[in-house]
């Protein structure tokens, strides 16, 4: 049984926009740090973004380029992550995690999500 639960990935046109929702399952997020990740095929999972539920703080990868925003609502227990002017290279499967933090570079995740496709044509 999955931890997190994605929804909201699917087929966009280049230029589109797509809103991701992340929740835990059956228990509220207990740890502070959310995050996204995706993979593409044949590539390894990359770090999207981050934010502390304590203080709303958010961490991008460079990649994002002020098009995505990750953002919480602690009310709703639901994580988000509004991605606007996709592009193909956006494409890959995206994961929500719970507790990331990172030790000698990589990160540790205590909970994934079960991922979310999201296409992005050109």
């Amino acid at each position: 049984q999955a931890q997190l639960v994605e929804s909201g990935g699917g087929l966009v046109q280049a230029g589109g926009s797509l809103t991701l929702s992340c929740a835990p399952s059956g228990r509220a997020f207990s740890m502070n740090v959310l995050g996204w990740f995706r993979q593409a095929p044949g590539k390894d999972r990359d770090f999207v973004g981050a934010i502390t539920r304590s203080g709303g703080s958010t961490y991008y990868a460079d990649f994002v380029q002020d098009r995505f925003t990750i953002s919480s609502d602690n009310a709703k227990n639901t994580l988000y992550l509004q991605m606007t002017g996709l592009k193909p290279e956006d494409t890959a499967v995206y994961y929500c995690a719970e507790g990331l933090t990172y030790k000698d570079g990589k990160p540790h995740v205590s909970y994934w999500g079960q991922g979310t496709q999201v296409t992005v044509s050109s």
